[in-house]
């Protein structure tokens, strides 16, 4: 599932290129994976290669969007018009992948009222007051937290309360949501305490003399990810 958004927008790459067809050797390699892996990913979806050919760039990538659902557009209610959400609004990626931002919310008086967002494509800063109402008439399928962590588990209560499932959150928190409830967290602060962790490994490896030690012993990186955040 997580390799499915990589090939999907490699695809779209090879598309906007104008390439028509691709070797599975070819796409695996853009992707960064194994032939095989690729090959055994796709085969989940169906079978859309043609050997000696290999796939239909446009054809593949819209079987893939249709997996993942983007072969309608989502609306995102974005909580918290700091510097993040600033960011997030502005980003040009999300109308071209399925996504509409239909809402955009603060509590602070000095940012309610702004219009924010690339000149095209302009938001108004909602007051949290209306985050409610927002998600219901835009459609929000999809809620994203960008508040300071204090606030974020009180705006998940409210955007679960208003029929939000689906949830990205940027609060350095962890989110208490009931069943049925898809949380997708994003620390960056922990990326880079994993990235640093294997900076200090090839350090000492270096110290010690043995450049090879970093490729000899395995690592769970989602094991350290997930001790860090408990």
């Amino acid at each position: 599932m997580a390799r499915l958004p990589v090939y999907h927008r490699v695809l779209a790459q090879l598309a906007e290129a104008g390439v028509s067809t691709v070797s599975s050797e070819e796409l695996a390699q853009a992707c960064g994976v194994s032939s095989a892996k690729l090959r055994k990913d796709l085969s989940h979806l169906g079978s859309y290669g043609t050997r000696g050919v290999g796939y239909d760039v446009r054809f593949l990538a819209y079987q893939i969007s249709r997996e993942l659902g983007l072969t309608q557009p989502w609306g995102v209610v974005i909580v918290g018009a700091g510097n993040l959400g600033h960011a997030l609004v502005a980003y040009r990626g999300f109308a071209s992948r399925g996504f509409a931002i239909v809402g955009l919310l603060d509590a602070h008086p000095d940012v309610i009222g702004q219009r924010l967002g690339s000149p095209d494509t302009q938001i108004v800063v909602r007051p949290l007051a209306d985050l409610e109402e927002v998600v219901s008439a835009g459609g929000a399928h999809i809620g994203v937290i960008a508040t300071p962590a204090q606030a974020a588990q009180d705006v998940c209560d409210r955007l679960v309360a208003a029929g939000v499932r689906s949830i990205l959150n940027f609060a350095p928190t962890v989110l208490s949501v009931p069943e049925g409830v898809e949380v997708r967290k994003v620390d960056l602060a922990v990326e880079l305490q994993i990235l640093a962790f294997h900076e200090q490994r090839r350090a000492d490896s270096a110290d010690a003399g043995d450049p090879a030690e970093t490729q000899t012993r395995p690592f769970d990186q989602k094991s350290l990810g997930e001790a860090i955040n408990a």
